[in-house]
């Protein structure tokens, strides 16, 4: 969530990493609880238009690969966090690519590494 809001309001690395998904060079994975965050982030904090939601949607739906984790993670004080990893384990990802500190700061979860934009452009 914090990438794309990031991505799309602010520009930069966050969103030259939107622009490798579009493009297809990288894979991402979403999931329907993620999607659900990132749309009551932009409505509360950004004042988007359900309009500009909807078009968003769409969008994430054809770039991203949307995932349904049946697996339970509980290993972070933020539920939300949790959800992450979640996602991550059901779209086999090798990667979770954030700006979330208590995320960055777990560093890897078993075979997931957990790093920062500015980490992905380094390597």
């Amino acid at each position: 969530t914090n990438v794309i809001v990031s991505g799309l309001i602010f520009g930069g690395q966050p969103r030259d990493l939107l622009e490798l998904t579009i493009n297809k060079e990288i894979q991402a994975i979403s999931s329907p609880f993620l999607l659900t965050e990132l749309f009551e982030v932009l409505l509360k904090k950004f004042d988007f238009e359900i309009e500009k939601i909807l078009i968003l949607e769409r969008k994430i739906k054809k770039f991203f690969i949307l995932v349904y984790p049946k697996k339970e993670v509980h290993i972070l004080e933020d539920e939300a966090d949790n959800r992450v990893i979640e996602a991550a384990i059901a779209g086999q990802c090798q990667l979770i690519v954030t700006c979330d500190k208590e995320l960055l700061q777990l560093g890897q979860y078993k075979k997931i590494k957990i790093i920062s934009v500015k980490q992905f452009f380094q390597k």
